[in-house]
């Protein structure tokens, strides 16, 4: 096939130089010279082409001759092998019996196994409805223990839960007991407070009236001293130093006073222990425990280590001692004081020990005791300061709230949240928030609301229902109502007012926006090789509420 296809190329070939040749005269006849130039360059292409296939014919030639050849060579050598392949034969049709008569074998021995694991089969089928027989009982016997043993429990577990409800139901007794405990214990503080309170106000009002009645008298020290033409710089520091020295010693009273309390606290506090040992430890203990005692309560002098702890009596005598004094900078060494100084204590604070500095003239070597018309003018000025305080809650001036230890500073409620935020709104639509107010003075507080700004009447309203009294750490609501008629920000707040002075909830709404940003600052391609092309992915989010174009 491949020849004669060369052979019909080479005739095809020869036509078209024919052709060409006629084409170059005639071309030569016109005088045309790039023709002639053209078709000699194709008359040359096709004389090469031609004597290529001559060469390809003649080569196919040889090689189908040498085909032959081997074709004849190969059909004398498969003669010689005739013999050779019915010997073959023959030797396949043995293997062939061989292998029935094997396949035979290997079938009555597969139904050899077959009839004994048949057999095997059955005895293990026997057996296993013997061993299920077995398990049958040994779960009837089980189910009759554990039916035995439930109900064992079930009379445990009642008797148990017996001893629980009883249990619980002292606990609760007691719970009920030491609530009630905690309750008086409230109530009482509370009226501690509230006394000491009002002691509090009493004595600053005094110490005021102390200040004044000092500046009065300093200035008529001064005109008396100018009048008589002595130094008044000297008579005035001779003067002060002589009233610090007054107060250092009324304060030494008041300090030998409080740690004559501690140490018969303690004394009472070690007998009351030694009581209890006498009852449980022998005769001779005892007595040693009442030696020790009678060593202790005998002493007319401090001991030089001061108490670390004072007793709650001896926090109530102070009064009006400082807080940031305490028992390790007082004085160490500091005398028992008589009898007669234990009634003393017993007085209210409302009178004062040393009366004198400001209702008479002071006297520089003898402090006047109290007297009646000082009574008279402290119960006066406690009237007044309760019509003063009764005007201030009526007119809304108001103070700060204290009590015995510290001082309220900053807002007396704290919102949650703390911003009223109606974020991302549509016009048209109604937004509600509920909005909680905690208590966060230190005593009984009130809440009522004073309104909104200005411009914001015509889209909050409030809805707010006055609780009353709130004590320290309790909680209301009120509810905002938001409804948009216009799309634009809006900031403003709820004003209230306590009873220790106005406070506001911040209130803002945000119309929708559109918030875009990258996840990449910086687009880092590394190292490159020229020609080489790498890509990377941005990512452009909108986080807001409002959609937009981009490019």
């Amino acid at each position: 096939d491949t020849l004669s296809a060369c052979r019909l190329r080479s005739k095809v070939l020869a036509k078209q130089l024919d052709h060409v040749d006629m084409e170059i005269e005639r071309e030569e006849e016109a005088g045309n010279v790039a023709a002639v130039s053209r078709l000699q360059a194709v008359s040359s292409r096709l004389c090469t082409e031609l004597e290529r296939e001559k060469e390809l014919e003649l080569r196919l030639a040889l090689t189908l001759k040498q085909n032959l050849v081997e074709l004849w060579q190969i059909e004398t050598e498969q003669g010689k092998y005739d013999i050779l392949r019915e010997q073959l034969q023959k030797d396949e049709e043995e293997l062939q019996m061989q292998y029935q008569e094997e396949k035979e074998v290997r079938i009555w021995k597969e139904k050899i196994t077959a009839l004994q694991a048949e057999g095997t089969r059955r005895t293990r089928e026997k057996r296993e409805e013997k061993a299920q027989r077995e398990c049958e009982e040994r779960n009837k016997k089980l189910l009759e223990d554990a039916k035995r043993n439930h109900e064992k429990a079930v009379c445990f577990l009642k008797q148990s839960m017996a001893r629980i409800h009883e249990k619980n139901a002292k606990e609760e007794v007691k719970a009920q007991e030491h609530m009630e405990r905690r309750r008086q214990a409230v109530l009482s503080l509370k009226t501690s407070i509230t006394s000491n309170r009002e002691r509090l106000q009493t004595l600053q009002i005094l110490n005021r009236e102390k200040a004044l009645e000092a500046k009065k008298e300093e200035m008529k020290m001064r005109e008396a001293i100018l009048a008589k033409g002595g130094n008044v710089i000297r008579e005035i520091f001779l003067h002060k130093k002589q009233q610090e020295h007054e107060k250092k010693k009324e304060a030494f009273r008041e300090l030998q006073k409080s740690r004559k309390m501690e140490i018969v606290s303690r004394i009472l506090q070690e007998r009351a222990s030694i009581h209890k040992q006498r009852k449980s430890q022998s005769p001779t203990k005892a007595t040693k425990a009442c030696v020790v005692f009678i060593c202790i309560s005998k002493p007319c002098v401090l001991s030089p280590k001061p108490w670390r702890s004072p007793s709650v009596c001896s926090l109530a005598g102070e009064g009006a001692a400082p807080r940031g004094e305490s028992s390790e900078n007082r004085p160490q060494d500091v005398l028992w004081e008589s009898d007669d100084e234990d009634t003393d204590r017993d007085k209210t604070l409302l009178v004062p020990e040393f009366p004198g500095l400001w209702n008479r003239e002071y006297d520089l070597h003898k402090v006047p005791k109290a007297e009646d018309p000082t009574l008279l003018a402290i119960r006066a000025m406690r009237k007044q300061m309760a019509e003063r305080k009764m005007e201030e809650l009526q007119t809304g001036i108001l103070h700060k709230q204290t009590v015995p230890v510290q001082e309220h500073k900053g807002c007396a409620f704290h919102s949650k949240p703390s911003c009223i935020h109606f974020k991302d709104f549509d016009v048209g639509q109604i937004y509600k928030k509920k909005i909680v107010l905690t208590n966060a003075s230190y005593s009984v507080n009130y809440c009522r609301l004073v309104g909104i700004s200005e411009w914001l009447k015509d889209f909050i309203s409030v809805h707010f229902d006055p609780p009353g009294k709130m004590s320290s750490g309790m909680s209301c609501e009120f509810l905002v109502t938001f409804k948009p008629m216009i799309n634009k920000e809006l900031e403003g707040a709820v004003m209230f007012m306590a009873q220790t002075g106005s406070f506001s909830v911040p209130l803002k709404c945000t119309v929708k926006t559109c918030i875009l940003a990258l996840d990449k600052e910086l687009i880092d391609f590394g190292s490159l090789v020229v020609g080489e092309t790498i890509s990377r992915t941005i990512s452009l989010t909108n986080s807001g509420a409002l959609g937009t174009r981009f490019k």
